[in-house]
């Protein structure tokens, strides 16, 4: 049973932001790290971004600077915010438990496309 609900994907143009949102149960949010993962078509998913249990979050190379983890302890609820986007952005976004090993399921993921 999956509980995390990804949100907040669209289409955008390049250089623009969107806001995704991870919501999930308190027991997932209080004791893991959790991730967003980038799906590209035809790809293998990535992590792209973690934020400890405790607010310490980690950023791959090609989104740091741009990309802005935070968590609201009162919604359980972890949000990615993405602003200067770029067409390599593009794809299905998961958020889940990191590292990989810890997941048990994945959700459908929000869809994020970045127009040139």
């Amino acid at each position: 049973q999956v509980q995390l609900v990804e949100s907040g994907g669209g289409l955008v143009q390049a250089g623009g932001s969107l806001r995704l949102a991870c919501a999930t149960s308190p027991t997932i949010f209080n004791s893991n790290t959790l991730g967003w993962y980038r799906q590209a078509p035809g790809k293998q998913r990535k992590l792209v971004a973690g934020i400890t249990k405790f607010g310490d979050s980690h950023y791959v190379e090609a989104v740091k600077g741009r990309f802005t983890l935070s968590r609201d302890t009162a919604k359980n609820t972890v949000y990615l915010q993405m602003n200067n986007l770029l067409p390599a952005d593009s794809g299905t976004y998961f958020c889940n438990k990191v590292p990989e090993s810890a997941i048990d399921s994945w959700g459908q993921g929000t869809r994020v496309t970045v127009s040139s």
